[in-house]
């Protein structure tokens, strides 16, 4: 039975957990919800997520919540893929510490989405979260200037957390990460 991942490919939860499936080399299947359509609020959907929100997995096993859905990938393909990103290692429990830039990324992230929608952007809003995730960034340049990667020397599941916002926030009118050196490596 191939996965089956339920959301929007321009999602960055639903982008989460498809890095995380390619690092594992997990065969699956996206499968679209349209959130114009209110796709995410129906019925059936509502039922397999009860929070109407994406992502969520069905592989005989329905879970949702992108890092939830992460860590059980890690768990259940551990002897495939990249190693390092084993739910239960060291460096991956360690760097768990290390997400709080998620919520000021979620605002940019909203921000970007009401732009493409074409509805009316609020800049204020998108401004003041600039500096908040800025300084969250100082953290990281900090970590990174001494380590390759969040929680060392080997990739972990923090790491594949924070590429899909590190996409998309260029693409939301933001370069703050590649203001930061190590950030940007």
């Amino acid at each position: 039975m191939v996965l089956k991942l339920y959301g929007h490919p321009l999602s960055t939860c639903t982008r989460r957990v498809a890095t995380v499936l390619h690092e594992k080399q997990v065969s699956f299947e996206i499968i679209p919800v349209d959130f114009a359509k209110g796709g995410h609020k129906s019925t059936a959907y509502l039922e397999k997520q009860p929070f109407g929100q994406v992502s969520y997995i069905d592989d005989g096993f329905i879970l949702f919540e992108s890092r939830a859905i992460s860590l059980y990938i890690a768990s259940k393909y551990a002897n495939q893929g990249t190693p390092s990103s084993q739910p239960n290692s060291k460096p991956t429990l360690s760097s768990n510490k290390l997400v709080p830039w998620s919520y000021a990324t979620s605002v940019l992230r909203k921000e970007q989405w009401r732009r493409m929608k074409g509805l009316k952007s609020d800049k204020a809003r998108f401004d003041e979260y600039i500096p908040a995730l800025s300084a969250k960034l100082d953290g990281y340049e900090r970590i990174l200037s001494k380590q390759k990667y969040l929680a060392g020397d080997e990739i972990t599941l923090a790491d594949l957390y924070h590429l899909p916002y590190a996409e998309v926030l260029p693409k939301a009118g933001s370069n703050v990460m590649l203001e930061k050196p190590n950030v940007a490596r």
